[in-house]
């Protein structure tokens, strides 16, 4: 790759294409301007590779439109055929991509340093560039190998329990060590050993650090991959020289970082055992469900009635709602207690589902409108003077524990005060199942809870039918 003379329109170019990333962001913080942020995003990356491609001899261009329609057929068939509740594992997927890129250009550039401008007069890789090429390889190398193991998690091919490996900590500490010092080393010995050894490292750490981590903790699994994968596209700016991929990279590490704290506090977790992993591994052997308790069980006739009469509903959606696809039905069933005069609203747990924003999403690909989906701090208050609370596919975001027992792995975890509604109703599929975090939840044996026992899609599509009565 060989570089053109610098040209004060590419900086201004770069610029611009930063900008738009920075708008892209601002948009996408709010779902009713989301469109637009991304049509920054891409107007963004547009500058950005055009001038790339047009500063830097790459390729012919037969070989770069190649490349373009391989890729881009490839992203536009996925998006295509893709459902929204496989978004989790196709973002994770996406992420150990990036991660991938990140170390393939940086062995490239290893490889063939004159062709990057990282080599010095004696033809060895400058000192600075070769901190950069090491952090870029090692920060790819785990984000590509924690994304694979989250994508599998995901999807269901591997089990979605911590795997927990004796002395774990203290094997990723050491392996983290190693890599740090042998980032140091190659300094001042690029031998090809030094920096196979980081890489295959790194890789090895990637996984160490995902396997031990529950399914309930993915949504902040993905957000830091998420991170990772921005610090890696910045690192290889560096080492490419190209202020977009710095300037988008450092964005998407820090947006991504950020994100990371916001939901370990809504979950009540360390950010630091973030990063260490296996930060959720108590979480899978909590109490099993109490099922001798005494509960009431209700029919479809039975909620259609209540919802019907009710002033307001708030419907807490979860990760079941996404398993059994029922936000399109839910959505129906929402406007038909609207036609009824009854004030709907939709409230969403920061962590609700596998990745950030996951009942977002699901909620808007089924027409939602915008103004009736609430976040927890701006709804939680009006439980009390709400006549149905109606729970799909969600449980440990409603359960009380997390406020009354210390002793409980959830304690401390802002939740939904459901119990203070005049009715609960509560869809899962049986009742002898808990949420991910293994305990029971009261919710199911208060005075006023209806456990719909079915599955989520089509119980609610019987409320629906009983609700044209």
């Amino acid at each position: 790759m060989e570089h053109i003379a610098p040209n004060p329109w590419v900086a201004l170019a770069y610029l611009a294409s930063g900008i738009l990333f920075i708008l892209a962001l601002r948009g996408l913080s709010s779902p009713s301007s989301s469109r637009k942020g991304n049509r920054f995003g891409m107007l963004g990356m547009l500058i950005a590779v055009v001038t790339t491609l047009i500063t830097h001899e790459i390729a012919s261009l037969p070989e770069i439109l190649g490349a373009l329609a391989i890729g881009g057929g490839i992203g536009w068939i996925i998006a295509r055929r893709i459902a929204m509740t496989d978004m989790p594992q196709l973002v994770a997927a996406f992420h150990s991509l990036v991660g991938l890129a990140a170390v393939l250009v940086g062995w490239a550039a290893y490889l063939n340093p004159e062709a990057f401008g990282i080599a010095g007069t004696d033809g060895l890789i400058n000192p600075v560039s070769r901190v950069e090429l090491g952090l870029g390889i090692a920060i790819g190398a785990i984000t590509f190998s924690g994304s694979i193991i989250a994508f599998l998690k995901l999807a269901g091919t591997m089990s979605g329990k911590p795997i927990l490996l004796p002395m774990r900590h203290v094997i990723n500490l050491g392996t983290l060590l190693g890599i740090i010092g042998l980032i140091g080393w190659f300094t001042q010995d690029q031998s090809l050993w030094v920096i196979a050894t980081v890489t295959a490292l790194a890789f090895l750490i990637g996984f160490l650090l995902i396997v031990p981590i529950g399914g309930a903790d993915m949504p902040v699994v993905v957000s830091m991959l998420n991170s990772y994968s921005g610090w890696a596209a910045a690192a290889m700016g560096f080492t490419l020289h190209n202020t977009a991929m710095i300037i988008t990279g450092a964005l998407v590490g820090s947006s991504g970082a950020i994100l990371s704290y916001i939901m370990c506090k809504a979950m009540n977790r360390g950010f630091l055992s973030v990063i260490a992993g296996g930060f959720g591994a108590v979480a899978s052997n909590g109490d099993a469900a109490k099922t001798d308790r005494p509960w009431k069980r209700g029919s479809a006739e039975d909620a259609a009635f209540l919802l019907g009469e009710a002033e307001q509903v708030i419907i807490i959606p979860g990760y079941g709602m996404a398993v059994a696809q029922a936000q399109h039905v839910l959505r129906e069933m929402g406007d038909q207690l609207k036609a009824k005069g009854v004030r709907v609203k939709y409230a969403i747990h920061p962590v609700a589902g596998r990745m950030p924003g996951h009942m977002n999403v699901l909620l808007a690909e089924a027409n939602v409108p915008y103004d009736e989906v609430f976040e927890l701090e701006d709804i939680n208050g009006e439980f009390a003077q709400t006549d149905v609370a109606f729970i799909i596919g969600a449980n440990d975001v409603v359960n009380p524990a997390a406020k009354t027992d210390k002793s409980s792995p959830i304690y401390g975890m802002p939740v939904f005060d459901v119990e203070k509604a005049k009715t609960i109703m509560f869809i899962k599929r049986s009742m002898g199942g808990v949420g991910y975090a293994g305990v029971d939840n009261d919710v199911f044996y208060m005075d006023q809870t209806m456990m719909l026992l079915a599955d989520a899609k089509k119980m609610v599509e019987d409320i629906v039918k009983a609700l044209q009565h």
